[in-house]
């Protein structure tokens, strides 16, 4: 991997047999070896995890909620570092479809920005105690289609850290950009991931992985 300059944690199954790739954003303070620990819950051998390092162990220095001037630009830095990582995949023969876009608290909020900027049909998108990007009132006219792409979004509803209203209104922006949101709010939970969660990313991995059960399973029901 060489696009992005970030540095970049793997595991998982090597990109020459993997079936799919999980870009992994940690949270503030946070590393990319921690966002691996995870994947290791997610038991997938035929998925690839690549985990960049923010500088400074953060993506952006403000709250997500602060005016998007006053992050940047290592904003447009962090996007542009996940757009690096996503082309380089693409060079890899991993298409949008196949790659999953994960992150946890500041890492779940990029992670969701950088879809809904960059509209298109990608293998998932995962959004845990995070929400879209901006003050109350960012507009979110953003362009393009995520074409059904499965998107998960879990939060508690008493996060000291991810207001419940911008939860609700990235369910409500991702759905109308063609996302297939599915909403998980956790009543008292902390800034945490809980196995419900865990089995939701689980779930989305396997439609990744194998989209033709995942599509007999659906003819099922």
């Amino acid at each position: 991997m060489t696009t992005t300059s970030a540095r970049i944690a793997t595991s998982g199954a090597p990109l020459i047999r993997a079936k799919a790739a999980m870009i992994l954003l940690h949270g503030r303070g946070a590393t990319a070896e921690g966002m691996l620990d995870l994947a290791e819950v997610f038991a997938q051998p035929d998925m690839a995890y690549l985990a960049p390092q923010a500088p400074g162990r953060t993506w952006y220095p403000h709250s997500f909620l602060a005016p998007i001037e006053q992050n940047e630009p290592h904003l447009s830095r962090s996007l542009a570092q996940v757009d690096a990582l996503v082309g380089e995949l693409g060079h890899n023969d991993f298409a949008p479809e196949k790659v999953v876009l994960l992150g946890f608290s500041q890492g779940g909020c990029l992670a969701l920005e950088y879809a809904a900027r960059n509209a298109q049909r990608y293998g998932a998108v995962i959004g845990l105690s995070a929400g879209l990007i901006g003050p109350e009132g960012t507009p979110r006219d953003y362009r393009g289609s995520l074409a059904g792409t499965r998107v998960v979004l879990g939060c508690s509803d008493i996060d000291a850290h991810i207001p419940l209203a911008r939860v609700k209104e990235s369910t409500r922006v991702l759905s109308a950009l063609g996302g297939d949101v599915v909403e998980r709010i956790y009543p008292g939970m902390g800034h945490t991931i809980n196995d419900d969660e865990i089995a939701q990313v689980r779930a989305a991995l396997v439609r990744v992985l194998n989209p033709s059960s995942s599509m007999s399973l659906q003819d099922s029901h």
